[in-house]
């Protein structure tokens, strides 16, 4: 541990009180933490020493402590400064100790930082420094001009008692502008009394934009939605908008000078009033208002990193349609559709190109049924991007002619982010003979066999699920939708003899070079076949072993306990367990009425408890259990393929695409998707719309706005105007996407819905 480190005792105890975690359970996963455990395997196998602490609260104790590991850092650092200054006293060393935020620390330090020349240094360079102490007294003596002629210095620069007095004010604004409880209090009341304005620019009274709806807007800093300041903030970038955040500069002035003491009776009152308002206006409104911009930007971000995170995780998690033999369309129309096809593990067979939109269809019809009979498949699936639709309804159209047995499902597959990857050097690697649009083809169907084992071959940022993604701090995206992959990779399990590199490399200690270094090993010696035999991988450890072992698959072992996710760690106990019921261990798992009958209680010791014995129940009653739902391909109306079509009033299925803090978009088959803003997604108040939809969802949804100049689709849950007053019909989405009963009780709600969905991101 760094010597400046704070202990974990400290540490732990910190981070219990600000979590309300049990100070052992903290405790054992910083301990854990240091000796470089992965979160996945602490929160899967280190059960007993955690409490059961889940991925959420573990992450969250390692955020806490690198960010209070920093904090003692950066104070130690300021400590040393100031001392080397030779200006620490007791009182502010305690005060720097106990300073629970960057923030406060950064002000307190403020006065000592080193700084470019200012007026306060120069009036302090003419001796006006005394001055400026008894204008901070506010004695009730003396006579401000009398006291500044003892200052004046013709070759300083002091010409009269007014320079005195200007250069002193100077210097008391300074020193009031670096008082950390000023800059506390002006700080919490710009974000708890100020609003942020905003108005459109020049640039905006010339062409229109999408930020139209904060062209004359006023909203309190307490209520601006975090999707909302992101809205802001890149209409300010783009060059639409201009915007402040606005407080009652005399109240704020008032408050500084009652800080600061001023004293009415105190001739010199008035002169420390005049320096309040200067330090203010010139030294600190903009940087006050710097710093609640950027903790209103921080919170946007959360908010944002988060949004994306729940849907990337929805995302990746979807239904694979497993293994089986895929077709792969990438749609297009002046250079035809790309037809590839897959075996059923996703290797790559034969590629053709169609031309059903520009050419003779009859054609087009003749080459892919040769293609289906020389690759029978049991789906095809299709790209969502540019004529995705009528090649949907062209190949559903010729599939109806095969007999039912064979003929293949149709699914409209996102290829957001596919062409990233058809250009990517991975790629290029993979299928260095082929075109972009053919291994944009092979993307396509190998995410309807695997959703999870494609798409972790592209940025995450990429996967068209996030909101304003572009606009947040990017090293904490990064981290979180890497932690999301890690989380939802090591959650399904890998098998070890068929997982790309890419894939392996999310699986708990492992890492992008041993994830080459396993698969080369792989190419090298043949299909692994044992968990065990990865120690035979170059450079593969025990740490690495341990770490990883648990969530990975090797369904070709002879120990049946390779292909399940019970740990090496607990073979014996688990070879144990089989001995003393009799059995053996290829007998016990896989048999649920037989691991139904271990009495777990017997095998309590002081190293195993009941929550791994639990688990381990669990996994050999389902062994390798896929925690993902079962595949159903979504439908569409196939008279409805294009934005000119809809009409206000139709009743559609969709897919949820995309849920933001505002509302959800869906894929209603348009290639346009709709948006159904929060107050659309029920009929009762939410404040989330996660609360009601989750991306995948299959949904019903009415349209109630077509917007066909600026390419807008107005949705909503409700399917009909008014909802009806019987029981039968009082129904609406959940979260599960089910129906539920409108009828049990519901909090108060005054909120008005509105019919327009975007009348909510307006003020």
């Amino acid at each position: 541990m760094d010597k400046n480190s704070m202990p974990n005792t400290d540490l732990s105890t910190i981070i219990a009180n600000e979590l309300n975690i049990p100070q052992a359970s903290v405790a054992a996963v910083i301990e854990l933490l240091n000796e470089s455990a992965t979160v996945p395997f602490i929160a899967r196998y280190r059960k007993e020493r955690t409490g059961g602490l889940d991925e959420v609260q573990i992450r969250t104790i390692e955020e806490r402590q690198t960010y209070l590991n920093e904090l003692n850092d950066r104070r130690n650092t300021i400590i040393s400064a100031i001392e080397t200054q030779g200006k620490m006293t007791p009182e502010l060393k305690k005060q720097i100790e106990e300073a629970a935020t960057k923030t406060a620390l950064e002000d307190l330090y403020m006065p000592y930082k080193p700084k470019r020349r200012t007026r306060a240094m120069i009036a302090r360079e003419k001796g006006l420094e005394g001055l400026a102490n008894v204008i901070l007294s506010q004695t009730l003596d003396g006579n401000p001009q009398t006291a500044a002629s003892a200052y004046i210095n013709t070759e300083l620069g002091v010409e009269s008692e007014e320079d005195a007095l200007k250069g002193a004010a100077d210097i008391v604004a300074e020193v009031i502008s670096e008082q950390a409880v000023v800059r506390d209090y002006l700080r919490q009341y710009m974000t708890e009394q100020g609003e942020i304005v905003s108005e459109g620019t020049d640039k905006a009274s010339e062409e229109r934009s999408k930020f139209e709806q904060y062209y004359n807007y006023r909203i309190p800093v307490t209520s601006c939605k975090g999707h909302s300041f992101l809205a802001i903030r890149r209409g300010e970038k783009d060059g639409f908008l201009r915007s402040v955040i606005e407080i009652n500069e005399e109240n704020a002035v008032d408050h500084i000078a009652s800080i600061m003491h001023m004293n009415p009776a105190s001739p010199f009152g008035p002169i420390l009033l005049e320096a309040c308002t200067d330090a203010f206006e010139r030294l600190l409104q903009a940087s006050i208002e710097s710093d609640v911009r950027v903790e209103l930007k921080q919170t946007a971000d959360r908010e944002a990193v988060d949004v994306f995170a729940q849907n990337a995780e929805k995302l990746l998690l979807a239904a694979p349609f497993g293994a089986k033999a895929v077709i792969g369309i990438d749609p297009g129309v002046r250079t035809g559709c790309k037809c590839v096809a897959l075996d059923e593990t996703g290797k790559f067979l034969e590629n053709t190109t169609i031309y059903p939109q520009t050419k003779n269809q009859a054609e087009a019809e003749k080459i892919l049924l040769d293609f289906l009979h020389r690759h029978p498949a049991r789906a095809i699936a299709i790209g969502n991007g540019t004529a995705g639709r009528e090649t949907e309804s062209f190949v559903r159209h010729l599939v109806q002619s095969l007999p039912e047995e064979i003929r293949p499902y149709v699914v409209m597959v996102s290829e957001s982010g596919a062409s990233i990857y058809s250009a990517s050097d991975l790629a290029r690697e993979e299928f260095p003979d082929l075109d972009l649009t053919v291994r944009g083809a092979i993307s396509i169907a190998r995410r309807l066999q695997d959703p999870l084992a494609e798409l972790v071959k592209i940025d995450p940022k990429s996967i068209g699920v996030g909101q304003y993604q572009h606009d947040v701090y990017q090293p904490l995206l990064k981290k979180k939708l890497e932690e999301v992959v890690e989380s939802c990779v090591n959650r399904v399990g890998v098998e070890l003899n068929t997982a790309s590199a890419e894939l392996l490399s999310y699986v708990a200690g492992i890492g992008p070079s041993m994830a080459k270094k396993i698969v080369s090993h792989r190419e090298t010696n043949g299909n692994f076949n044992s968990r065990a035999q990865l120690l035979k991988v170059s450079g593969l450890g025990p740490k690495t072993f341990e770490q990883a072992a648990g969530f990975i698959r090797v369904r070709e072992s002879d120990n049946p306990l390779d292909a399940s996710a019970v740990h090496p760690e607990r073979y014996k106990l688990v070879e144990q367990i089989a001995k003393d019921m009799g059995h053996s261990v290829r007998e016990l798992v896989g048999n649920p009425a037989l691991a139904s009958k271990i009495n777990v209680s017997k095998y309590i010791s002081d190293d195993v408890g009941l929550l791994t014995l639990n688990d381990i129940v669990q996994e050999l009653q389902k062994p390798g259990r896929d925690p993902r739902a079962v595949f159903e391909p979504p439908k569409f109306n196939d008279e409805v393929t294009k934005i000119e079509d809809l009409k206000v009033g139709m009743i559609l299925d969709g897919v949820v695409t995309n849920v933001t803090n505002f509302g959800a978009f869906v894929d209603i088959g348009v290639h346009q998707d709709g948006l159904v803003h929060i107050s659309a997604l029920c009929d009762r108040y939410i404040s989330n719309p996660a609360e009601v939809v989750n991306v995948n969802d299959a949904i019903r949804v009415r349209v109630i706005d077509v917007d066909l100049p600026r390419n807008r689709i107005a949705l909503s849950c409700r399917l009909q105007d008014e909802p009806a007053k019987s029981a039968h019909q009082t129904k609406s989405f959940n979260n599960n996407n089910k129906l539920h009963d409108k009828n049990r009780p519901q909090k108060n709600d005054s909120r008005q819905f509105s019919n327009n969905p975007f009348a909510g991101l307006k003020r």
